[in-house]
């Protein structure tokens, strides 16, 4: 059942309380496209494949984590946003974007559920704009145990710093590039620290704190929360939603 573009926005704007966060980017519809929709393709990054797979499935709308028109950034629109916002207006796609207010929803956002993925009860938020998640293992795990399930999970070996045969039990994690948050999750009596990135201070914070330090993967730590959302908005409204999980190393 279609609903107008508007309301869609609407909708979202107030589920995940767009207007309360401070981003490095706008949050809503970025590119307008068709008054109607009824058929809406989610992924990550608006990347240009992303972009062309939903204009062969045919969808009104692309939902994506990671969109356009970056704080900082070049504000032309030449070479490849010049292509892709090209792409999108003569194709006549709506693209909504939502950056740190789907990162942050505490069941649809990438914290919750990368927390749900890996078995993690989440109980405590910290960092900038509470951010940070902070929670426990069912049981505790050794380090090696706990690689091999995130591995598992996320289909993709991560990055870790630490011995092999601690125990972990609580834990902070942040999903993307969140490794500035390591200061101040290594005082939190935690046992390790997830995220997606990793940056070169965070080998010696990992070896001279005592925590353990997990780089998963960007993309990897953030496909799940713009997946939910457009589950819960064909739930919650009847429109047909395909999800496409575009590979990235990073």
């Amino acid at each position: 059942m279609p609903i107008a573009r508007q309301d869609l926005e609407n909708y979202i704007g107030q589920l995940l309380l767009v207007d309360t966060w401070r981003d490095y980017c706008p949050n809503g519809l970025q590119i307008e496209g068709r008054p109607t929709i009824e058929r809406i393709v989610t992924g990550v990054t608006a990347s240009q494949a992303l972009i062309d797979a939903a204009i062969d499935l045919n969808a009104d709308a692309l939902l994506v984590h990671h969109g356009f028109f970056w704080k900082g950034e070049n504000a032309c629109i030449t070479r490849t946003k010049k292509a892709r916002i090209a792409k999108l207006l003569a194709n006549d796609v709506n693209l909504f974007a939502y950056h740190l207010p789907l990162d942050a929803h505490p069941t649809l956002g990438n914290n919750a559920q990368l927390g749900e993925k890996l078995g993690l009860t989440g109980t405590h938020r910290f960092g900038d704009q509470k951010l940070g998640w902070l929670g426990e293992l069912e049981k505790p795990l050794t380090l090696a145990e706990f690689t091999l399930q995130i591995d598992a999970q996320l289909q993709r070996s991560p990055l870790v710093i630490g011995p092999a045969e601690q125990l972990i039990k609580r834990v902070a994690w942040c999903t993307g590039g969140a490794q500035s948050f390591f200061h101040e999750a290594a005082q939190l009596e935690i046992d390790c620290f997830i995220t997606g990135e990793a940056s070169e201070f965070v080998t010696h914070l990992a070896r001279e704190s005592g925590v353990s330090y997990i780089a998963a993967g960007h993309h990897a730590t953030e496909r799940y929360g713009i997946e939910a959302l457009g589950k819960h908005l064909a739930s919650q409204y009847g429109l047909e939603h395909i999800h496409l999980d575009q590979a990235n190393l990073v």
